[in-house]
């Protein structure tokens, strides 16, 4: 039986994980579900990898769960269907809050909880033929797991249109209303992925972390005393670290820091 997550790490520490179900259009199954977990849960350990790209093979980027298994859930009793819910819920989280920056790398068709892992990743690039649904309401269930990624992207407001109606929508749309970063044309998403890689090459990986976390902190908090005396807190911390000292010292005399690889001639192109 054929894998459904493929991944592979190059030369640079870039990770590539690929979800591998093309014929369901990389809807996903529990056993894709509980593959997806464990790889991502994998590269998180791994101290040589530095970023990570999640792209779709065949013709769409994720149709979300699969249908038929859904269907299926309805015969298992409240316990099994619940464990189900939250392994799902648990990779949405695992993507989310992973400690190296996530790349979704995004073309065809996009659907219900594929739009929660477009929504999960730090940063999205879709190409101009991607189009987007959030269909649950159309087959009358909610997307519940997914929500809190989703609306942290695209905001209550257009939450509630494209919940409650399931429309599609096409990538400039996308765009606009923050689900996705950047727009280009379908031969040219492999050299965008790699210009963000790049600079993200440039980025110390424990800063990249430490905002990482730092993020949603700030993003649910009024600015009161205690949150100002946070964010004074974790400055104090980072800035002590070798990783910021270094940073620090390349910028005062005018070279490259540690992590920052010499440029190289090819990077490589990533294939769907």
């Amino acid at each position: 039986m054929a894998q459904k997550i493929l991944s592979r790490i190059d030369e640079h520490g870039n990770a590539t994980v690929i979800l591998n179900r093309s014929e369901a259009h990389n809807a996903f199954d529990p056993e894709m579900v509980e593959e997806l977990t464990e790889h991502l849960r994998r590269l998180e350990a791994d101290l040589t990898v530095r970023a990570v790209v999640l792209l779709g093979a065949g013709r769409s980027f994720c149709a979300g769960a699969d249908i038929g298994h859904m269907k299926e859930s309805a015969t298992y009793s409240h316990r099994q269907n619940f464990r189900l819910a939250q392994q799902s819920a648990r990779m949405f989280h695992t993507l989310n809050s992973l400690g190296k920056p996530t790349i979704a790398c995004v073309h065809g068709a996009v659907r219900g909880g594929g739009v929660g892992l477009v929504a999960a990743c730090d940063i999205a690039i879709a190409s101009r033929d991607a189009t987007f649904r959030l269909s649950e309401v159309k087959l009358g269930i909610i997307p519940a797991m997914i929500s809190p990624y989703v609306i942290a992207a695209i905001g209550e407001r257009m939450a509630r249109r494209y919940m409650l109606s399931g429309e599609e929508f096409d990538a400039a749309e996308a765009a606009r209303i923050g689900l996705v970063h950047d727009v280009v044309q379908g031969d040219e998403l492999n050299t965008a992925i790699e210009r963000m890689l790049a600079q993200l090459q440039t980025s110390g990986p424990m800063a990249v972390a430490a905002i990482k976390a730092l993020i949603p902190v700030s993003a649910r908090a009024q600015i009161d005393d205690a949150v100002v005396d946070e964010t004074a807190r974790r400055i104090a911390a980072i800035r002590a670290t070798p990783e910021a000292q270094e940073g620090l010292s390349a910028f005062l005399e005018k070279r490259r820091p540690s992590w920052v690889e010499p440029p190289a001639p090819d990077r490589g192109k990533r294939t769907r």
